[in-house]
């Protein structure tokens, strides 16, 4: 999502309907009802796999022909190796256009005149109601040690996550307003002047409620920034130093901690001349002890989860967005629902879920609690243990230690309790 121009690019181009017999019904006799088929989308491989499993479900008494056993799905490709961490700052020359990238199809004129007629932007009046329900909660940040894995949700696709001893930052939103949307509706959840010193950055794609001007001159211009390729030169041109571009499937280092770029379901745009012309995905951080954390980004549902779920397996926390997905048939192909994002958690081998992406701005037209609602309901129909939702209020932290999760208070209490200890050590010394 991005300015209103942008988020009205980036739905799905086709209206799927179910096609109308022409034909009179047929009084005579009452045939007994047969199981749809649903259409297999071309440019999801999961997809296929899915229409497959509906045709294969057809109960045979429902046909005169006897359906024949399917014969057995190929094996999945060997795994390639892991990449050779890239240099850090590396100059690269990259192609004009991503757009051979894209899953979906960007929207035609037929997409654009649904739009017009029925399409909604932001929730009705009714939907706006539970505004002040909003879970806000903001907090003192935690100080993970070296070996904890935290997070800190600051609103919208912006976290503070310490891993592996660093600070790093999420696609940073910390303006009230961003270019053709209504002002945020909850608060940042961190003040800015609460931050500790920020190690990296890694930004997403360029849609403006992702990649956000004022918030960024905020930083120190040495600070390392991981950002999609094509995009480095948004940065160098505010003069700051140290950027890293990646492709999908690339990664590098710093201080420990491993940077993975991978890919999404979305795409990019940020002026009326640069759609798709610099890449667009998610972040697998790994720490020197191997555990990982996902962060998609802006995505849709698709064949990309389970992908990075096999090249990255035993991921301990998936942040995922869950919000701005309503009207499905305009955003589906860019924009998780949350159901969605619960079965993206089973494709990727993920332990825990973290919802993002609701609860911050006015992105499209679903009631502004029903993200959470639905994500919760989806959950527990899984049967996924209740812990290992993280849905945190705005503002909130969790920490993952190596002795498994605390809130921010457990972990706060604890680094206290320690520092008493170490000060009363120090008295009897």
């Amino acid at each position: 999502m991005t300015q209103q121009s942008e988020s009205t690019s980036s739905r799905s181009a086709t209206d799927a309907g179910v096609p109308v017999d022409p034909r009179p019904s047929r009084p005579a006799q009452a045939t007994p009802p047969v199981e749809p088929i649903h259409p297999i989308h071309p440019t999801h491989p999961t997809h296929s796999i899915h229409s497959i499993h509906s045709i294969h479900s057809i109960h045979p008494t429902h046909s005169n022909h006897p359906i024949r056993p399917l014969p057995p799905l190929p094996p999945l490709p060997p795994l390639p190796p892991p990449p050779s961490p890239r240099p850090l700052g590396e100059g690269r020359r990259w192609p004009r256009s991503f757009a051979d990238r894209l899953t979906a199809p960007l929207p035609g004129v037929q997409a654009f005149a649904r739009f017009a007629r029925e399409g909604a932007t932001r929730p009705d009046a009714e939907g706006l109601a539970d505004i002040p329900l909003l879970p806000f909660e903001p907090g003192p940040l935690p100080r993970p040690a070296a070996t904890d894995i935290a997070v800190t949700w600051v609103g919208h696709a912006s976290w503070v996550v310490g891993i592996g001893g660093l600070t790093v930052l999420t696609d940073p939103v910390w303006s009230r307003r961003i270019l053709g949307i209504p002002a945020r509706i909850t608060p940042a959840g961190v003040a800015w002047a609460a931050l500790p010193r920020v190690d990296a950055v890694v930004i997403s794609h360029n849609h403006y409620d992702h990649l956000d001007a004022p918030t960024l001159k905020r930083l120190p211009r040495e600070t390392p920034l991981f950002v999609p390729a094509g995009l480095g030169g948004w940065f160098r041109r505010r003069r700051f130093r140290c950027v890293t571009e990646l492709d999908w499937w690339e990664a590098t280092e710093l201080g420990g901690v491993r940077f993975d770029f991978v890919p999404a379901h979305h795409w990019s745009k940020r002026t009326l001349t640069d759609t798709c012309r610099s890449l667009w995905g998610g972040w697998v951080l790994t720490d020197p002890a191997g555990r990982k954390l996902y962060f998609a980004g802006d995505t849709g549902y698709g064949h990309w989860f389970t992908e990075i779920g096999r090249r990255h397996p035993g991921i301990d926390l998936a942040l995922l967005p869950i919000g701005a997905y309503d009207p499905r048939w305009w955003l589906s192909d860019v924009h998780c629902d949350p159901e969605e994002a619960v079965r993206a958690i089973t494709d990727l081998g993920a332990s825990r879920l973290a919802p993002m992406h609701w609860a911050t701005f006015l992105l499209s037209a679903e009631p502004v609690l029903e993200p959470l609602t639905r994500v919760r309901r989806a959950w527990t129909e899984k049967g996924h243990h209740r812990d290992d939702l993280w849905d945190l209020p705005v503002g909130a932290s969790r920490v993952l230690g190596s002795a498994g999760e605390r809130s921010e208070q457990a972990a706060l209490t604890e680094r206290a309790g320690r520092a008493e200890s170490t000060e009363q050590a120090g008295r009897l010394s």
